[in-house]
């Protein structure tokens, strides 16, 4: 099976072009359609897309601007899967990287959150004072990420967090007064929120999460204030702010977070790099952080050499609406609110070509991903001799069931979820050792360190009669030390018992005698009073 990357790029209407726009997918090397899903016209944050994944077909979410409705599509078939009625409209949403839940924001500042396989709203609460513009979830799904128009940043715990998972201990009984959106005992009370920044000063535009496990990630936000700040969520604390000469309407951080892309609405793309390199007391090039110096810690980028900043600089020639990075970090893809998709190669900044096909349409989101092994109108990807849907069929439907209007604790208490076993194919099957092939790893594997056997090939057999001869030849070992020991323990018993018999024949005699001593004694004074007696 061959892996490649495509580009996933949803549309949405524009001033220029009313009409609706679609889901499509494209190859990032040639920019060839290979899948187009249509009816949607989210608006930008409004999509979420679950890749195919434990054996289960991926899905894509999609929130319309216009009604209290989403669109729901699978990557199986080219047409509307499913219409879910929500209880407002939402403006921004996410799902989990697992494809879990799915949370949604309205533009009351209102947060909803449910179960994709069952529907089940788990939570409902006002999160924010102004309209919800970007939802994230942290990279194992373990925390929510809002920003809004408020200019504040929230960060939710969604599930449980155990001291085992937790990797900063002393942090632990700060998560235990932290209430979990998912935890059932805690659905009658207000969620507290994790922790919130309200250092920016204008509406929040977009949110990165770095990778790691939550809360051990770091977070990028992007605003209208002219700043993208850098927060570390173990401490709770801001670490860095980046200075820029316009508003920064959308981000992209590379995989490895060593720098970063900040968009602007006249089409300037600035790239940041956290690194610098500097010399040493010696005189050798070194490499050091850029920032985290804390909330005073401000990094200007107008302000660097003009060189440098040509270097850093790409020029989109239209607002830039969404990016993305590609899965192996060096292609920078790039979405105008004219529809083009340009993509650049970020090392030399080089312009490689430019993706038309949605010219007049905003491009609201922008990803990339593995093509999915069952994407519509594509054939089968095993080397089997098989029918071009056989994939396809192999890869069952991931579940969805429309969501709640309102919380329903009978329902949540009953928890039915629809459950699909992944198919298990020959190449998957339990593959079982013939006797000789596990007797000759098992030796290779129990060999000593350094011994020339196991370049020989030794058999297991071999080595088990060599034990055994070791095993006889430490109990003939014991058995002469058993015999010495008994020789030694009958010396020493017979010696102590003779001198026992001894002593008690010395003690008899000693008795005998005093007892022979007394009789006379008595003889003798029975004696003299007879002969007194007498006179």
């Amino acid at each position: 099976m061959q892996f490649h990357e495509c580009i996933l790029c949803a549309t949405a209407p524009s001033t220029s072009n009313p009409g609706s726009g679609a889901i499509s997918l494209h190859d990032i090397q040639t920019g060839t359609s290979l899948a187009s899903f249509k009816q949607t016209s989210a608006n930008v944050h409004c999509t979420a897309v679950v890749e195919t994944q434990d054996g289960q077909g991926g899905l894509m979410l999609s929130a319309q601007p216009d009604k209290s409705i989403m669109n729901v599509y699978n990557f199986q078939k080219d047409q509307l899967a499913l219409k879910i009625v929500l209880p407002e409209k939402l403006s921004a949403i996410a799902v989990d990287p697992r494809g879990n839940y799915c949370a949604g924001g309205t533009s009351q500042g209102r947060i909803y959150i449910w179960e994709i396989p069952s529907g089940i709203m788990y939570n409902a609460w006002d999160a924010h004072y102004r309209q919800i513009s970007v939802l994230r979830f942290s990279h194992d799904g373990a925390a929510l990420i809002a920003g809004s128009e408020d200019s504040g940043v929230s960060v939710w715990s969604v599930s449980r967090l155990t001291p085992s998972l937790c990797p900063y201990q002393c942090l632990f009984s700060s998560h235990m007064s932290v209430s979990r959106l998912l935890d059932d005992d805690l659905q009658n009370e207000m969620p507290t929120a994790y922790c919130t920044f309200t250092d920016h000063t204008l509406p929040v535009t977009d949110i990165i999460c770095g990778i790691g496990s939550f809360p051990s990630c770091r977070v990028l936000t992007a605003s209208i204030d002219h700043t993208v700040k850098l927060w570390d969520l173990a401490s709770r604390s801001q670490l860095s702010t980046f200075q820029f000469p316009k508003p920064i309407t959308c981000l992209a951080w590379d995989p490895t977070e060593r720098l970063f892309f900040a968009a602007s609405p006249d089409g300037s793309i600035h790239q940041v790099n956290l690194f610098r390199q500097r010399e040493d007391k010696f005189g050798h090039a070194a490499m050091e952080a850029v920032g985290g110096a804390g909330a005073n810690d401000v990094i200007r980028i107008n302000d660097e050499d003009p060189q440098a900043a040509k270097k850093r600089l790409i020029s989109a020639g239209d607002a830039v609406t969404a990016m993305a990075i590609s899965l192996t970090g060096s292609v920078l893809l790039a979405g105008t609110a004219g529809g083009l998709v340009h993509t650049y190669d970020i090392a030399s900044h080089q312009l490689l070509r430019t993706l038309a096909a949605h010219k007049g349409l905003l491009i609201a989101h922008l990803a990339t991903m593995l093509r999915p092994p069952d994407l519509v109108g594509h054939i089968n990807l095993s080397l089997t001799a098989a029918s071009p849907n056989a994939e396809r069929e192999s890869v069952p439907v991931r579940p969805v069931v429309p969501f709640q209007r309102m919380r329903d604790p009978k329902t949540r208490e009953a928890h039915e979820v629809a459950m699909l076993l992944p198919v298990r194919n020959k190449m998957q099957a339990f593959v079982e050792y013939s006797r000789e092939e596990l007797l000759r790893d098992h030796a290779f594997f129990v060999q000593p360190e350094g011994s020339d056997k196991v370049a020989t090939g030794v058999s297991l057999q071999s080595r088990v009669s060599e034990l055994e001869g070791e095993v006889a030849k430490l109990r003939e070992q014991l058995g002469k030390a058993k015999g010495i020991n008994d020789v030694m323990w009958d010396s020493v018993v017979q010696r102590l018992v003779a001198e026992a018999k001894e002593k008690e024949k010395e003690k008899g005699r000693e008795k005998k005698a005093g007892q022979d001593d007394v009789e006379m004694e008595d003889a003798d004074g029975n004696a003299r009073r007879r002969k007194r007696g007498r006179t």
